[in-house]
């Protein structure tokens, strides 16, 4: 086993290396072989598939159940309200600011550096596979799910994604609809009965009133959200068609194939279409060991609104991680350092009680 102080410290500095180099979604080159080069320095073989790094742990055994611990190391681009350099680390009163300190690389450093805790340990019950994945804030193809065919079969998950250290039991999913309404395209000094964006206020307020019946526990109701609308592109042309793009996120009682059912047959209009029915929701058991022995930690239960990688995984999956997810993609992004060397320490404490 390292020593945890040294490896909280060794997170940290890698985070801050992490910061200083650009990783938006598909373009994660340089901060892999900065993950792969940390990993090499404690021992540990790397493998890579695209930009995920992967590696399993020394005494692997392949008739034993396997962990998964998964973050990923790929961010969004900064938003326009910066006031500070996004790619310029900077610790101040006890908070580490830079894009994607919180999302997600504080929640990766601590994962990896929990990693490195385990790796030559003996006689534990579960394999344990760390990925540090690509193209999560993207949802991208070359992410996590094209990295699950070369891992044996997950028994359960933590995916790295900033709770402050609670844990999240579920996870909402996403489909996103584009919907069409279809008018008669004219002048606008002429009478006509088919205005398609008159005949879109019926889809608009449908959108606003529909409710989903089934209400899950952890994760409420099923919510579905217009955010998009665009027709038209002169003053004086009705135009043909009006396009409008639908959120929803998805509970745990429904599968997307069943929300895109539902909503193809009442949405009133002319098409509607979603784009991919593969991000489900997710769920752990609360009986669940691995949850228990979080609870038994002092960490409490709830069910998470935001996407993640989870959305990929088939298996019992644990959402938990240093940071705060209200900070994520917002300006001026920052995790206090303390966070992460508190992280680092329960997920430790969390694996060995559930190991052992």
């Amino acid at each position: 086993m390292k020593n945890i102080k040294e490896l909280q410290f060794e997170a940290i500095t890698i985070l801050k290396q992490l910061i200083a180099i650009p990783s938006f979604s598909s373009e994660e080159e340089q901060t892999a072989l900065i993950l792969k080069l940390w990993l090499e320095r404690h021992g540990i073989a790397t493998k890579q598939s695209q930009h995920n790094i992967y590696a399993f742990n020394e005494n692997y055994d392949p008739e034993k159940p396997t962990l998964l611990l998964n973050s990923h190391h790929d961010t969004v681009k900064p938003n326009k309200g910066y006031t500070k350099d996004p790619f310029i680390p900077v610790e101040l009163e006890g908070k580490l600011y830079g894009l994607g300190s919180n999302d997600a690389g504080g929640c990766l450093v601590a994962l990896i550096a929990t990693f490195i805790h385990f790796y030559k340990e003996e006689n534990l019950s579960h394999n344990i596979v760390l990925v540090a994945s690509a193209e999560e804030e993207s949802s991208g193809n070359n992410g996590l799910n094209s990295v699950l065919p070369l891992l044996p079969t997950i028994a359960v998950a933590i995916v790295g994604e900033p709770t402050l250290m609670q844990l999240a039991i579920a996870e909402k999913g996403l489909v996103v609809f584009d919907a069409i309404v279809k008018g008669t395209p004219s002048h606008a000094a002429h009478p006509n009965t088919n205005n398609s964006i008159y005949k879109s206020i019926e889809t608009i307020q449908w959108c606003h009133e529909y409710q989903f019946d089934k209400i899950s526990r952890t994760l409420g109701e099923t919510k579905l959200t217009l955010t998009q609308i665009n027709a038209g592109k002169q003053h004086n042309v009705v135009p043909a068609e009006v396009k409008m793009v639908i959120d929803v996120r998805v509970n745990d009682c429904y599968t997307n194939q069943e929300i895109a059912m539902i909503i193809e047959n009442e949405i009133p209009c002319d098409s509607i279409k979603p784009r991919s029915l593969r991000l489900n929701s997710s769920s752990i058991s609360k009986e669940h060991p691995l949850v228990q022995a979080g609870i038994g930690l002092g960490r409490k239960v709830y069910g998470s609104p935001t996407l993640s990688d989870q959305a990929v995984l088939s298996c019992p999956s644990l959402k938990m991680g240093p940071g705060n997810s209200k900070r994520s993609h917002s300006a001026d992004e920052f995790i206090y350092v303390k966070e992460i060397e508190e992280g680092i320490e329960l997920y430790i404490k969390m694996i060995t009680k559930f190991l052992h």
